[in-house]
């Protein structure tokens, strides 16, 4: 008779439970299929995305008229008009510096201010999404937009001051998100959803989560510079921006549900955060390997004493396990799927086959755990930088005024100081680039009649030489030129008429002609071609006090990009179609001190 092995009672009673009562069908999904194996890479690219996502939202950008960095709607008079290149009021500070000579000696002053409403709204129609195609919306507010200009004019000298919005300045809301945070999250249907018939997963069939990200962006400028009349023709114009750029993030990621379904569990389809569900299923699974150890284990003490031939049942009848042994072994056997029969030698390497898969089922939970936990960040990025101008008046025939004026390329580096970041995506004190292109803006204005005055203006920006911080998805930086195509421009034409001396209406008409290429457009930053309608008035109230009123509308021209999203192996063609509308008003009070 063979002797009574001792050290193979290998499971609890708890433990084994477990696995009989959870078993058979489900508990060895992930151990059965590819996309359980391969669940803890997917769980930590869907992270990685989610950081990614967040670290590139809100990066600076017009927030109005201009080029993709720049504002140009500085002033109430270019609410009106859409075509300030020729100006030679007081908001040349800005438009047409060159020109500031051509006004009255004495001091000038200009405030103005914008309301900026802007809606952007993405469109995706990934299968995963819920409610797909899913929209996303992001508002855009800048209540307040300042312009504020001062100028001392001097015989043939003009100093002038000029503070102003170059870049961005307002302040985003995206109450659901947008598809590149929650893309990665609808990636748990199927990655724990039912596979076929035969192959139930998780039960996954959808998914749950709070996505609120807020942030700001300002770039303002504070222009100094000289102005000086060579002769009644010609002028010039040197002078010096610094750019002081702010961007915040405010952002969370919570409550990342699923509702799983396993029979004989408390997973009956209900929502349960996904963290908790990971944690849960790891704790199990570390259960089951530790289990299957010890049959393994007790295997081998069998198949050493010479039974690896024998079924259990041989090696009851041969007194070497006890009853409650043989029904743990043979449990443990139908659990895998094999057969309650199955040889001693042969369940030792199901047993070890199994710990080992169990183990890695573990470690996957727990990816799964740690890559849907809460998220949140809380952190702005400051830098500054400086732009030299330099610009040109003509005035031609006493009536044809040319404006030209040249900005230099601004090179911004901005720096993290970083509250709170559960993301990994904002190492404090961690630089980037976001840079100011350079910008040739050309002005033409001529009087048509003594009523009706017509001007003309063009803006060209070098779009493709700047650095704008832009990121691909691994999040490695991306050169302007491999994504832009082409320099944006833009045209405008405006109209004024003088109905009397103190009262003028006016109009205006801008087309901006975008060049990104589609690997440059993504839900978090696109540049869309468009057209701008103005309309406004000015009233004098006195020789020394003008008021400027207007109100524009932008139209986008929509967008889509169609790309590929990598679920595992394969690649799911995804269409995203990008939107985008705006609207302001103004109001601006002119005043001039002197003759």
């Amino acid at each position: 008779m063979i002797g009574y092995v001792d050290d193979i009672y290998f499971c609890n009673n708890l433990t084994f439970n477990l696995i009989w009562n959870y078993g058979k069908n489900y508990i060895f999904w992930l151990l059965q299929t590819e996309n359980g194996i391969n669940l803890i890479n997917k769980t930590s690219k869907m992270k990685k995305s989610l950081l990614l996502a967040i670290s590139a939202a809100l990066a600076s950008s017009s927030l109005m008229a201009g080029g993709i960095m720049t504002n140009t709607n500085q002033s109430a008079g270019y609410a009106r008009t859409v075509s300030r290149n020729a100006s030679l009021g007081i908001d040349a500070v800005y438009f047409n510096p060159a020109g500031l000579t051509k006004l009255g000696n004495g001091f000038h002053l200009s405030l103005n201010n914008q309301s900026i409403f802007q809606t952007k709204d993405v469109v995706n129609n990934y299968p995963y999404l819920n409610g797909t195609p899913t929209t996303f919306v992001g508002d855009v507010k800048a209540m307040v937009f300042p312009g504020v200009y001062a100028v001392y004019k001097m015989d043939k000298l003009a100093f002038s001051f000029g503070f102003n919005p170059v870049g961005g300045g307002g302040g985003a809301t995206y109450a659901t998100g947008l598809p590149s945070f929650e893309i990665p999250i609808s990636d748990l249907v199927p990655m724990l959803g039912r596979k076929s018939a035969t192959d139930p997963g998780f039960g996954v069939t959808n998914y749950t989560t709070d996505i609120n990200f807020e942030g700001s962006s300002v770039y303002l400028g504070y222009q100094v510079g000289v102005s000086y009349e060579i002769n009644p023709s010609i002028s010039l114009f040197a002078g010096i921006r610094t750019v002081t750029a702010d961007n915040s993030y405010k952002g969370t990621i919570k409550n990342i549900s699923i509702n799983p379904t396993i029979a004989n569990t408390v997973y009956a389809g209900q929502f349960v955060k996904a963290k908790d569900f990971g944690t849960e299923r790891a704790t199990y699974y570390t259960g089951v390997a530790n289990s299957y150890t010890g049959a393994a284990n007790g295997a081998g003490s069998l198949v050493a004493a010479g039974l690896g031939s024998y079924t259990y049942a041989q090696a009851f009848a041969a007194g070497a396990i006890n009853a409650t042994q043989k029904a743990q072994f043979e449990g443990a056997l139908v659990a895998a799927g094999q057969p309650a029969n199955t040889p001693i030698g042969t369940s030792q390497v199901v047993y070890t086959t199994v710990a080992g898969q169990a183990k890695a089922g573990a470690a996957q939970m727990t990816g799964l755990a740690a890559g849907t936990g809460d998220k949140e960040v809380d952190a702005v990025q400051k830098g500054t930088g400086y732009t030299p101008i330099f610009g040109a008046n003509l005035t031609l025939a006493e009536k044809l005024t040319v404006a030209i004026k040249y900005e230099l390329a601004t090179k911004i580096v901005l720096t993290n100081e970083t509250k709170i970041d559960q993301t990994g995506a904002f190492p404090d004190s961690a630089q980037s680039r976001s840079d100011m292109p350079a910008m040739l803006a050309i002005g033409v204005s001529y009087p048509v009649t003594k009523k009706l005055v017509a001007s003309l203006s063009f803006n060209y920006y070098w779009d493709k030489k700047a650095d704008y911080g832009k990121k691909d998805e691994t999040g490695k930086y991306i050169a302007n030129d491999a994504v832009i195509d082409n320099n944006l421009y833009e045209f405008g034409l405006g109209l004024e008429y003088n109905f009397t001396e103190k009262f003028l209406l006016s109009a205006g008409f801008l087309n901006a002609k975008t060049g990104v290429s589609k690997a440059y457009q993504t839900d978090l930053s696109y540049s869309l071609s468009s057209n701008t309608a103005a309309f406004g008035g000015q009233y004098k109230i006195s020789p020394a006090v003008a008021l400027n009123l207007g109100a524009l509308y932008t139209m986008y021209s929509d967008d889509d990009k169609t790309y590929n999203h990598k679920l595992g192996t394969n690649l799911i063609p995804v269409t995203e179609t990008y939107s985008k509308s705006n609207w302001l008003v103004a109001i601006g009070v002119d005043i001039k001190i002197g003759k």
